[in-house]
């Protein structure tokens, strides 16, 4: 199954290592540095899942879920947060903001394919 994905991530590693493991999973992946750009790539796209970071500069993860979920066109896509932060209250308010599921780093590649996979395919 090929999916196209978006991932958000201020960390060029965290995209490296992204754009690595989904592409072994066969996914196309488009990358961005934050939540503005996020915004700007999706402009030009029509992803089946998004990935993103929480903790960026410019626009952070919260702020970049609510405005995809703003988009009419973009408010059933999955989004799964991907970050180093594990406090419950985050994860409510990601999940308050339209956010799918949560997922932790360091994250395991095949985890975040399967994930992935259960929420896009």
């Amino acid at each position: 199954m090929s999916l196209n994905i978006l991932a958000v991530d201020d960390s060029r590693t965290m995209r490296d290592m992204l754009k690595l493991a989904l592409g072994q999973a066969g996914f196309t992946t488009h990358l961005a540095e934050d939540g503005e750009h996020g915004l700007e790539v999706l402009t030009q796209l029509s992803p089946d899942a998004i990935i993103t970071d929480i903790n960026m500069p410019n626009l952070d993860g919260f702020g970049f879920i609510d405005a995809v979920r703003k988009q009419q066109k973009h408010r059933g896509i999955p989004i799964l947060v991907l970050t180093t932060e594990s406090a419950p209250e985050l994860r409510a308010r990601a999940r308050k903001a339209g956010a799918t599921g949560w997922i932790v780093k360091p994250f395991d590649p095949t985890k975040l394919v399967q994930a992935i996979t259960k929420v896009a395919g």
